[in-house]
This record gives C-alpha cells, structure tokens and sequence, in this order.
C-alpha cells in the first residue's frame, strides 16, 4: 500500500517550480493559482530568492501548489493505486484534501492563501516563535515545554517535538537544553503556528471555507488532528480550519500508516523532511519527488 504525503511550510526552496514549468498544461495551472491568490506564484516558484519565498503568506500557497502540480503530473501517468492512503502536514493537508477529492485543487490553492495571509498578520498580534526539540521521551519533552508556557505544535515522531508560544518561552527552552533531549533549534519562522495565537486566522479561515464546496473523500485520507482516516468531506473542512491552532499529530497519521500496512511512501514537492521522517520512523522504501525526473522512481517501490 502506497501514501502519498504533502509536505507543509518549512519544506520550500528557491526555484522548486521551475522543473516542473517545462511540461505541457503545468504552467496554465500556475497562471490559474496565481489569478485566485492575488500572487505571481510563476514567479516566486521559479526566480524568487530564499527570503521571498518564507513570507509565511507566499509559502503557504507556494507549497500547496506544488504539491498539487506534481500531483496532476503524477496522475495523468496513472501510476497511482486504487488503495493510496493520502496525508499533508499542517497546510499540506489542503492537498490532501484535493487529492483526496474533498476540495478543488483551485479551492485548496485558494484557501491556503487566505490561511498563509492570516496566519501572518496574526503572528503580527504578539511575540511568539517556535523551537524544534530533536530526542527526549515525547510525554517529558511536553511536560517541560508546558512549564515554560509553550505546547508541542508538532509532534512529528522519529524523536522531533516542534515548541510554540511566547518568544520569552522559546528562548528559555533554547538557553536551557535539559539533558533528556539532543538538541533545541529555534526555529526561523514568523509565530507560533498550531498554538491559540492564531485564533484570528481559524476565523478568518473558517468565513472564507463557508463558500467551498466539499465531497467525500474517494481516497483514504488522514487527519492532523489524530491520525485517523476522515469519510465525510464536512467534517474534513471543519478539521482544516480547526487544524490551525490545534497540534499536529503527524506521529499518529505514521501509526496509522503502519497499522494500514503502508509499504512504500511518495513525498510531493517540495519534498524531503516527510521522507526523512518515514525513513526513521516507518522503515519504508520512500520517494521524494523533487523534479519530474524523481517520477520514474515510484515503479521501484512496492505499492
């Protein structure tokens, strides 16, 4: 059984769209995106510096169309299974969610963009930031960030927790480094996502998913909020507003990766930290598809 993963902000790179740009019908879709978000994503996915594209407002939409055009490419081949098990991490479950068909792929685009906007005026409102603790038994790790006034805003498995909250507490964690965990990074980001802060940006998010039109998954698709499979294309939209200041339990969507009998895993663009995650922690052949050329790789990999 093969899962087709989705990667979230923090995965982009300059120039990640350009490969894909060279085939047919590709660079229409990215006029389409562009159109819907108000941004030149032709641009910004091709000659846009670093520092451009980690506006958390371009990144969001940038990273989701990506996903989404690899995804295109990648089913007008038809070397995808009937029983694919789909899953994003954080924005990247609004591909997902189009993969899976719960959305448009023009809807996902769309409301990533309104999510990446609103997410970052609302890391405007207060100091905050995040932090990334690689070791530590998960239930001490949460324990300590929790006396510091931060919640774990991803719980990634394979040893990586993701800290959020007040700028006083990241830097805390950061300067203190207790002996249980290998390491803290802090992390170069606008806020702290997945934390109550973006409250503002759930509601904005929440008026604007009321004028979108959802079905049913056709795939297997799973949750942030737990891990687990979602049948209903309501409840589904509801966990994606909801998702923005909730955890992101990507640790659960692994354990049920395994208990599904998950073989093989395809990370979309701009892959690579989902890879690295499911090498360590499900020990699966995987494919992360960078460029157009990593396509003939999925015939390697039992689905």
């Amino acid at each position: 059984m093969l899962a087709l993963l989705a990667p979230g902000q923090g995965s982009q790179t300059p120039g990640m769209l350009g490969p894909w740009l060279e085939l047919e019908g590709t660079r229409s879709r990215v006029t389409t995106w562009s159109e819907l978000t108000g941004l030149d994503l032709l641009e910004l996915g091709t000659v846009a510096d670093a520092d451009a594209i980690k506006d958390t407002a371009v990144t969001q939409p940038l990273v989701v169309a990506a996903a989404l055009l690899a995804y295109e490419v990648l089913a007008s081949q038809e070397q995808l299974p009937d029983d694919l098990v789909v899953a994003g991490h954080s924005v990247g479950e609004l591909a997902a969610a189009a993969i899976a068909g719960v959305l448009s792929a023009d809807d996902a685009v769309m409301l990533a963009a309104v999510r990446g906007r609103e997410m970052a005026a609302a890391c405007e409102l207060a100091p905050t930031g995040m932090a990334a603790v690689m070791g530590g038994e998960p239930d001490e790790v949460v324990a300590w960030l929790d006396k510091n006034d931060l919640t774990a805003a991803n719980m990634n498995g394979a040893g990586q927790i993701v800290a959020a909250g007040p700028a006083y507490g990241i830097e805390a964690v950061v300067a203190e480094k207790p002996d249980f965990v290998k390491k803290v990074i802090q992390l170069k980001v606008a806020g702290a996502f997945h934390t109550h802060y973006m409250a503002p940006a759930q509601d904005k998010l929440r008026e604007r998913a009321r004028d979108v039109t959802v079905s049913d998954p056709t795939r297997t698709l799973l949750s942030n909020a737990d891990g687990r499979p979602v049948t209903s294309g309501a409840e589904m939209l509801e966990r994606l507003v909801n998702q923005v200041t909730l955890s992101v339990r990507w640790d659960l969507c692994q354990a049920t990766m395994t208990s599904l009998g998950v073989t093989a895993t395809v990370e979309l663009p701009p892959a690579g930290a989902l890879t690295g995650l499911a090498k360590r922690e499900l020990k699966v052949p995987t494919v992360a598809l960078k460029t157009p050329a990593d396509l003939a790789k999925i015939a390697g990999v039992p689905a």
